[in-house]
């Protein structure tokens, strides 16, 4: 990664990093975020056990372990992500009741991702599907975003204040989330070596990282645009006993 693809990375991520700690601490903001991971996490789960069976069917069953591990983990994450949203009374939009385009035929801004747009630039929905996407572009790819991930979701958790259960509970989830981001992270760089040689791992790292810039700063303009707020992704939820939900949080985390 030259110079300056380095400079605009870290620029990049430490404004991102600043507004989603700023926005996962403030409680009326919490649940946008939290959402808005819950649904990558949940949204995951199909993809990476659609590639691990295609990995079997190809006869790399190391490949395939590793790709079933990390749909559960994705699937474990979604589930911290929704109980967390459940001790605020809030959850999860309904998509199915959200109309593609607003009233004034725009494609409805919660369908859609400037980053990812920026990120898969140049790739067709078709070459993105589990059955055809090329394997060195998904374990870079991926590789990159489990890597910036693990990072993101270890700095936000230490914003957290453990005066309060939801916000303490919230704190170990993300921190053993980050965790489980590292390891996705390893065994994709390891996937791509096993099959491609080093030369050609090391000029796809720098050209997914190259990709993870501009994606940044696609993310970063539409803020601005919006003027620092996102599209509510979240709707009241149903009424929780807290003290129930502080048992089951001790719980679930104790098995992370």
């Amino acid at each position: 990664m030259n110079p300056l693809t380095q400079l605009l990375h870290l620029v990049g991520s430490g404004a991102v990093a600043y507004i989603s700690a700023r926005n996962l601490r403030d409680r009326q903001t919490r649940p946008n975020v939290l959402a808005g991971f819950q649904l990558a996490e949940a949204g995951a789960v199909p993809f990476l056990s659609a590639l691990s069976e295609r990995a079997s069917t190809e006869g790399d069953d190391w490949l395939a372990e590793s790709l079933a591990r990390h749909a559960q983990d994705e699937r474990r994450h979604s589930q911290i992500f929704a109980h967390a949203l459940k001790q605020l009374n809030k959850q999860v939009i309904d998509f199915s009741q959200v109309p593609e385009r607003d009233a004034a035929g725009n494609p409805d801004k919660r369908r859609r991702s400037p980053f990812f747009e920026a990120y898969y630039r140049g790739f067709e929905q078709t070459d993105l599907a589990p059955q055809t996407i090329d394997w060195m572009a998904f374990f870079i790819s991926t590789h990159i975003l489990e890597l910036d991930a693990s990072k993101d979701f270890a700095r936000m958790a230490l914003t957290l204040p453990d005066s309060d259960p939801a916000s303490s509970n919230l704190k170990k989830g993300l921190l053993s989330i980050a965790e489980d981001e590292k390891r996705h992270a390893a065994y994709l760089l390891e996937a791509a070596q096993r099959r491609f040689s080093y030369a050609a791992v090391s000029h796809q790292v720098d050209e997914w990282r190259s990709r993870k810039v501009d994606a940044l700063i696609a993310m970063v303009g539409n803020l601005v645009q919006q003027g620092g707020e996102s599209p509510s992704l979240v709707r009241d939820g149903a009424p929780v006993d807290m003290v129930e939900d502080m048992v089951e949080d001790t719980a679930e985390l104790a098995t992370v």
